[in-house]
C-alpha cells in the first residue's frame, strides 16, 4: 500500500530556518505530482508548494514566495521543503501528498482536493 511519511517539523525562532522531508512508497515516484499543504490552527488547509514529476513545473503560494523552495530526489523517492526567515504566522501543521495528474495534464495541480495520497503531517512552530 502507499505509505506517505514526513519529517523535519521542529519548534524554531523566527528568522530561523527547517528542512522538511517526505518519503513516499508502494508508488512509483516519478510518475506522482508532490505537494506541501499546511494547516494553521482553527484554519483550512492550504497549498504551499507543489512539484511535477520531474522537477519542473512547481508552485508555491504568495505568502512563502521567496522563502520556501521545494525539491525532489526521484532516485530516493523523496520530496523536500526548505523553509528560510521563517514567521510566527509560519506555525501549522504541515502535511505532504501526493497524486497522479492526467498523463497530458499541462501544469502542476496543488489544490489539496486533487491530491489522493497523504501523509500524517510534521508540526511546524515558530515562535516571536
Amino acid at each position: 500500500q502507499v505509505q506517505v511519511v514526513e519529517s523535519g517539523g521542529d519548534l524554531v525562532q523566527a528568522g530561523g530556518s527547517l528542512r522538511l522531508s517526505c518519503t513516499a512508497s508502494g508508488l512509483t515516484f516519478e510518475s506522482y505530482t508532490m505537494g506541501w499543504f499546511r494547516q494553521p490552527p482553527g484554519k483550512e488547509r492550504e497549498g504551499v508548494s507543489c512539484i511535477d514529476r520531474v522537477g519542473l513545473p512547481t508552485f508555491y503560494a504568495s505568502s512563502v514566495k521567496g522563502r520556501f523552495t521545494i525539491s525532489r530526489d526521484n532516485a530516493k523517492n523523496t520530496v523536500y521543503l526548505q523553509m528560510n526567515s521563517l514567521k510566527p504566522e509560519h506555525t501549522a501543521l504541515y502535511s505532504c501528498a501526493a497524486v497522479r495528474p492526467p498523463s497530458l495534464y499541462y501544469g502542476v495541480l496543488c489544490g489539496p482536493a486533487e491530491f489522493r495520497y497523504w501523509g500524517q503531517g510534521t508540526q511546524v512552530t515558530v515562535s516571536s
